[in-house]
């Protein structure tokens, strides 16, 4: 019997043991630990080894997957040849696509290199593929990507600012990495796995991922979101301009969410680290403003903030680049991503659901010289 459902929802399309959003569409867990246990206790290193191997690491296990992520930071010759002739004005989000297909090229999967040593590389390289190429195209600069930074969070903001990175930021930017590292069937964890299903290689499979995160409605969203943030000056322009909005039924985007009913449970975490880097930058404009349009959706749409919002201004309080927001969540759902591909190769059967025709009924085709 077929179930024809717009955008599969509440359609069950597999058997995964890596996430769960709870039923009652509020709680998010990893393997069965909290989000909120998770992002208050864990490093990101921590969480990106739970998800690929199945398992917290021990202190020894830990330092080792660290030294191999810091081993792993050297961009092949190549590479850097290739990102130097990507334009300035290409998406972020397709540099990291082009860099993951050309480094599959150089370091193809094999069967003596393969799966989890293949996410290891990805999760080292896509802040120096990303940063090697924003620094040459923005600034000039051949930027060094082999620094010894023991987290991805440190290592992502010493490459891009050049300079030891500031600690509250870097434990937000850890936090929120956690909170982007895995999400059960999304749009492009199922598009990997649909590749991976097809037994394709691994840089395949995160390739189409990325190409499904670029999308506004998915990925995008927080870049989107501190679109509309940052260009209000005061509460009080926000707030008139927003209900104007709504009454004109323009989208605003960060709020709701396809499978939370209640909340989401990364936002109130991200929120919290966002107040943080506020006061601590003595911010009067973009937090308050943030809090002024959630209040108003809350209000008026009953809608809550997903993570997208939040970490909007968390972002810019780190003097993050805008473009740059949803490349973040890659070098980070890469972890949620290459445990999806494991699993599926693990037990592996092609995805091919079936459409619904809407066309014409069968009809009898005409010859050119007839019609």
């Amino acid at each position: 019997m077929s179930t024809n459902s717009a955008g599969l929802a509440g359609v069950i399309a597999g058997e995964s043991s890596i996430c769960t959003v709870s039923a009652k569409g509020s709680g998010l867990h990893y393997r069965g630990y909290s989000i909120e246990d998770l992002a208050k206790k864990a490093s990101f290193e921590e969480v990106a080894y739970l998800l690929v191997y199945n398992e917290l690491p021990n202190a020894k296990a830990l330092d080792k997957f660290k030294s191999s992520l810091i081993n792993h930071r050297s961009l092949p010759a190549a590479l850097k040849t290739v990102l130097e002739q990507i334009p300035a004005s290409a998406h972020p989000m397709d540099v990291l696509r082009s860099g993951c297909s050309i480094l599959g090229n150089l370091e193809p999967e094999t069967e003596s290199y393969h799966g989890a040593e293949i996410a290891v590389r990805l999760l080292a390289l896509f802040p120096a593929i990303l940063l090697y190429w924003y620094h040459f195209q923005h600034n000039g600069n051949r930027i060094d990507t082999e620094l010894n930074d023991d987290s991805v969070a440190a290592y992502f903001l010493h490459l891009l600012h050049q300079k030891k990175p500031d600690s509250l930021q870097t434990e937000m930017l850890n936090a929120s990495l956690i909170l982007y590292a895995e999400h059960e069937f999304n749009a492009s964890t199922f598009t990997a796995r649909v590749i991976a299903a097809t037994r394709s290689d691994f840089y395949s499979a995160i390739c189409g991922a990325i190409g499904a995160l670029r999308g506004p409605l998915h990925g995008g969203a927080n870049e989107e979101a501190f679109y509309l943030i940052n260009q209000f000056q005061t509460v009080d322009e926000a707030d008139s301009a927003v209900r104007e909005m709504l009454l004109a039924k323009k989208l605003i985007m960060g709020f709701g969410h396809r499978v939370y009913t209640v909340r989401d449970p990364r936002s109130d975490i991200i929120k919290d680290w966002a107040k943080k880097l506020a006061e601590q930058q003595n911010d009067d404009r973009l937090y308050p403003i943030s809090e002024c349009i959630e209040n108003i959706m809350r209000s008026e749409k009953n809608l809550f903030p997903n993570l997208d919002f939040y970490s909007a201004s968390a972002y810019a309080f780190c003097d993050i680049p805008t473009e740059l927001f949803t490349p973040i969540f890659v070098l980070s759902r890469t972890s949620g991503w290459s445990a999806h591909i494991l699993e599926q190769r693990a037990n592996n059967k092609l995805i091919r659901p079936l459409s619904n025709y809407t066309g014409p009924e069968p009809q009898a085709f005409t010859p050119l010289r007839e019609r």
